[in-house]
């Protein structure tokens, strides 16, 4: 695997950079006035967050955490899910999914994925369920909806918690992604349509799932009557600064939605030929957290581009392939996922001229 950007290339005056957060005086405005009002958490900005994190993804309610691994986590000990228990992940994904179900005490059971889409397919979920299934976490990678019809029916009413982590804005059949499943886990990472920095939210129509996610992120204590924890919890709390930081982003996701469009007609346009493109299904819309394209000598064509100044990254991991995970397998879709997936600078400060570096530096390489 090529290792990460050297110094070399990230001190480059022209470097492309992978990732950039549309941030700038509104987000400033907003947590200036969080540190005057001096409460910085547990005040009335995690709410307002909330309520535009539940309208953007058409659902009740919306749970603020820590980060998207947070809300993985909680979502599956709202469901209960513990030892003995078996979650079924796709093999080609952050490892944060598949930690998750390990750190409830639960096995994470890896499925293999469609190289072409990055996602798993429900002929592979229907062949990994067992009478120990307790969930299946849905991924959406990098924000491509996945066949969610298919995948209803293969899971056989196991529940499906998607983890849209990188899926924010985007439409499975004019549904929005984090309102599919029993509960949706969304991520705030900078590499995100919308940062918090670090943070994360749980979505969800059942007000039981929301009761026990905010009781669980707040160590389990009850938030009415008598001090109690009937259920130990964490500290997964998102504080107000961060939430601060998020609130104008959302105000405005339509407008970073299009934005992140537009860079992604100028590499579509440019790299037709030149390498194997994303694109949602007919009828789905793409959260293009990520442009990750697929091309034959990966980690050569990305030395070689980090080598001119272009901070381009791996997709993802293929999940056997490490430690925690290597008694699974083999998995050739994940494999050849992870072997040919290369994520391209993605921002919506990217320019035309920019744009067109990229493409001419991939276009030598092809």
């Amino acid at each position: 695997m090529v290792p990460a950007a050297g110094a070399d290339a990230v001190g480059m005056t022209d470097e492309i950079r992978l990732a950039r957060p549309d941030v700038g005086e509104s987000e400033l405005a907003a947590i200036r006035e969080v540190l005057a009002d001096g409460r910085l958490t547990m005040g009335g900005r995690v709410p307002v967050f909330e309520g535009l994190v539940a309208r953007a993804c058409g659902v009740e309610h919306a749970v603020a955490v820590s980060s998207g691994t947070a809300a993985i986590h909680l979502a599956l000990l709202a469901l209960g899910i513990g030892p003995g228990d078996e979650v079924i992940v796709p093999a080609y994904t952050f490892p944060a999914t598949a930690n998750a179900v390990e750190l409830c005490g639960a096995k994470a059971v890896l499925v293999d994925v469609d190289p072409a889409t990055f996602n798993t397919t429900p002929e592979r979920v229907a062949a990994a369920l067992t009478p120990r299934s307790r969930a299946v976490l849905a991924v959406h990678l990098f924000g491509r909806p996945l066949d969610w019809a298919g995948l209803e029916v293969a899971a056989g009413g196991v529940p499906l918690v998607e983890d849209a982590a990188g899926a924010l804005g985007a439409l499975y059949r004019g549904r929005p992604c984090g309102s599919l499943g029993v509960m949706g886990c969304l991520s705030f990472h900078p590499r995100k349509i919308v940062t918090t920095g670090e943070g994360g939210a749980v979505t969800t129509d059942e007000e039981a799932h929301a009761d026990s996610i905010r009781r669980l992120r707040h160590h389990g204590i009850v938030p009415h009557g008598d001090f109690d924890i009937p259920q130990p919890g964490l500290n997964y709390r998102l504080s107000d600064v961060l939430c601060a930081l998020g609130i104008p982003q959302l105000e405005r996701l339509d407008q970073l939605l299009a934005a992140r469009g537009r860079v992604v007609a100028g590499y579509a346009e440019r790299l037709a030929g030149v390498a194997e493109l994303p694109q949602a299904a007919e009828g789905d819309r793409h959260g293009w957290q990520a442009y990750v394209v697929r091309v034959d000598r990966r980690d050569e064509v990305l030395a070689s581009l980090r080598a001119t100044g272009i901070e381009a990254q791996i997709g993802t991991y293929a999940l056997h392939r490490l430690t925690a995970y290597r008694d699974q397998g083999p998995f050739p879709g994940a494999d050849e996922a992870f072997e040919r997936a290369l994520a391209l600078p993605f921002h919506t400060s990217l320019t035309d001229a920019e744009l067109d570096r990229v493409a001419e530096a991939l276009a030598k390489l092809a």
